[in-house]
């Protein structure tokens, strides 16, 4: 078996031939905190970054993409640990140093102290560019960034704790080693920092200990994993809940509740719920207005109803299974735009056909029924849906969505239809809370924001002067975006609209107005 195409059964195939030793378990300890810390810095700047991102640069995705790429490129490659991959960096941090496995004179002591100043740069810049480039519209992970900053940075420790022991040999600290033996392996310190940094951008803790041991197979150092992870664990916690992965959701405002969270908010789920409630009635709709109402709505689905005045409650349909039981009827027979759409299989429901004395068409029979006006959808509705009393707490609704996961609660009251609540509806009120409960002053963060956008505007407008200058006029800005074409030198059209007078979006005229911003 080759998995991973490199003659291993796992992807760093480590074999450290000596164990740990207590006094390292401090060293352990620092590397745990750079995890937590690490996590916390990052998802705090990236969500700002994000922000940013999504206010000011959604219209220039793909030239934000190639500026960054080309930012990367210049930026690492003077760099040797940033210069190759970051999969072949983490196999080379994590070797020992005894054997033929150095890189560049990583291991030699006369490169020591050079090492230690270009995996601490490596460090700083990896940390700046996962911040500024995750979240872009480019497929790319947290994963491998976050365990090879995690690796340099623990290789660095691991290098500073082999020059202390060898600085200092006859030290009490270090007094567990044994003479004219190699003691500190920095190998160790990297797979301890990459899992330390996986786990503080995740907050996720025995996974990261199976990770590193699949990936690794290391597991003589299991139990210093652990210490690591659950100290990493113990600094994320204090900077706040989540991972980056649930933070991106939370800033996006995808309908999703944790179900670590708890709140007690004390009011009834009439509260939020919606009343106005687009309903199909069992009967008397034609074809055609069931296909308007699809068109004009973008519900996921619709309570049926025996009337529209009584709103009796039938039960509910989903937009998909809707739209697939037109499709197979349309499929089976020639319908008429003024064919009857029948929602509950009732006979003192049933409009009148020109055949009344025919049963109801149902897709069983419609290749031999062609022809009828009534089209029998009730095979498709859920008779049963999870529906609740007004009065139920709110809480309590909230844990019905994350233990059976409904796409909708319809609220009922004696028999009848009194409305609906979705997650969103306990997401927005939620988020309504907490802005009441915390509010912040984001005015100046706003301000930065605005700041930074008009120094890139200028550096923009800068540097499209200077290459029209070069290239004689022949080579300028695009309209559509920052699209670089041809043109003759003479043509002197300004950019149309919705360009600003200097050819640059302002970054205001399709403003995203979501929820999630504004109450957050």
């Amino acid at each position: 078996m080759n998995p991973f195409r490199t003659g291993q059964l796992v992807m760093f195939q480590v074999k450290y031939d000596r164990s740990w030793h207590f006094f390292e378990i401090i060293f352990f300890i620092i590397i745990g905190i750079f995890g937590g810390v690490y996590g916390a810095f990052v998802i705090k700047w990236n969500l700002r970054a994000q922000a940013f991102r999504k206010k000011y640069l959604t219209k220039y995705a793909i030239l934000e993409a190639t500026l960054l790429a080309t930012a990367t490129a210049i930026i690492c490659y003077p760099n040797k640990f940033l210069r190759i991959d970051m999969t072949e960096s983490m196999e080379i941090l994590f070797l020992e140093c005894e054997g033929d496995h150095d890189y560049d004179g990583l291991c030699d002591i006369q490169n020591r102290w050079s090492m230690i100043l270009s995996l601490a740069i490596a460090t700083l810049l990896r940390i700046f560019l996962v911040i500024i480039s995750y979240g872009c519209k480019v497929p790319a992970g947290i994963f491998v960034p976050s365990m090879a900053i995690g690796a340099s940075f623990g290789r660095m420790v691991g290098i500073l704790v082999q020059a202390m022991h060898e600085s200092f040999p006859d030290s009490r600290f270090f007094a567990a080693c044994e003479p004219d033996v190699p003691c500190i392996t920095p190998g160790t310190y990297a797979f301890l920092g990459a899992g330390a940094a996986l786990s503080g951008i995740m907050h996720i803790t025995v996974s990261v200990v199976v990770i590193m041991f699949e990936l690794t197979g290391a597991l003589t150092y299991i139990l210093p994993t652990m210490i690591v992870v659950g100290v990493t664990k113990a600094i994320s916690d204090r900077f706040g809940k989540g991972g980056i992965a649930d933070r991106m959701i939370w800033f996006n405002g995808f309908p999703f509740l944790d179900n670590k969270e708890e709140h007690t908010f004390g009011v009834p789920v009439s509260q939020i719920m919606i009343s106005a409630v687009t309903v199909l009635p069992a009967s008397g709709l034609d074809l055609k207005a069931v296909e308007k109402i699809l068109a004009e709505n973008k519900f996921q689905g619709f309570p049926v109803v025996e009337e529209r005045g009584s709103k009796v409650l039938l039960g509910y349909i989903g937009r998909t299974e809707l739209r697939y039981a037109i499709d197979r009827a349309r499929k089976g027979q020639s319908l008429q735009p003024n064919a009857k759409c029948l929602f509950a299989p009732s006979a003192s429901t049933a409009p009148i056909t020109p055949s009344s004395a025919a049963p109801a068409v149902t897709f069983d029979t419609m290749a031999a029924m062609s022809g009828q006006s009534l089209v029998d959808f009730s095979r498709f509705i859920d008779p049963t849906p999870l529906a609740v009393h007004p009065r139920l707490p709110l809480e309590t609704v909230m844990e019905l969505f994350k233990k059976m996961g409904p796409r909708v609660i319809l609220i009922e009251y004696r028999g009848k239809l009194a409305g609906l609540v979705t997650v969103k509806d306990c997401l927005k009120y939620q988020f309504k809370v907490e802005a009441q409960e915390n509010p912040r002053d984001d005015s100046s963060l706003q301000e930065s924001q605005e700041k930074l956008w008009e120094v890139i505007r200028r550096a923009a407008a800068w540097t499209v002067e200077r290459l029209s200058q070069v290239s004689g006029r022949r080579l300028a800005l695009g309209d559509s975006g920052y699209g670089i074409t041809l043109r003759n030198s003479g043509d002197r059209r300004s950019p149309t609209s919705p360009m600003s007078g200097d050819g640059m979006l302002d970054g205001t005229e399709e403003d995203d107005p979501g929820v999630e911003l504004e109450d957050r």
